[in-house]
């Protein structure tokens, strides 16, 4: 069985494509990888259309919803965050 990582992912609004942080949701994420964190994201979001992989970094990924103006950033979750953020965990 493959150990499950955590994950670190801030959702917020885009203007011009470029994430704009006038909202911003956090979560603490359990999943195998980081596809399949994102899908637990998608499944707990409002919007429709499907998200998808815009840019990889390495260790942190972007993603975006095709029908909003909404994306998402990814990567290895650090130890307290919950202590600097509000994050929800999934």
């Amino acid at each position: 069985m493959k150990t499950k990582n955590i994950y670190f992912v801030e959702v917020t609004d885009t203007f011009r494509g470029e994430a704009n942080y006038s909202w911003c949701a956090r979560f603490k994420v359990h999943a195998n990888t980081m596809r399949g964190a994102m899908r637990k994201v998608e499944q707990r979001s409002p919007y429709a259309g499907g998200i998808y992989k815009d840019m990889d970094y390495g260790d942190m990924q972007r993603w975006h919803w095709r029908e909003a103006s909404v994306c998402a950033f990814i990567e290895d979750y650090v130890d307290q965050a919950e202590h600097v953020y509000s994050v929800e965990s999934i």
